[in-house]
């Protein structure tokens, strides 16, 4: 999980050109958008989290915020 390349997809993609690009992702195809990830799980990882953070700051979070919030649910769910 690299923050600046969450960060950038962030910042310029919408949420529904996230969630294409989940969708390709998942179907073994080339998203719509440029998702920077050494391999596809890399790349689901990043959609997934801007996804994450943009519907957080939808609902009035800040980036800042979103991606600790982010965080804190990835370690949740490994420990």
């Amino acid at each position: 999980m690299k923050i600046p390349t969450i960060k950038k997809l962030a910042e310029n993609e919408t949420i529904a050109d996230l969630k294409l690009a989940e969708e390709a992702i998942l179907n073994e195809e080339q998203p719509i958008i440029e998702v920077e990830g050494k391999d596809e799980g890399e790349k689901l990882t990043h959609v997934l989290a801007a996804i994450y953070i943009k519907e957080e700051m939808e609902k009035g979070a800040s980036f800042i915020d979103a991606l600790r919030s982010y965080s804190a649910r990835v370690r949740t769910s490994i420990s």
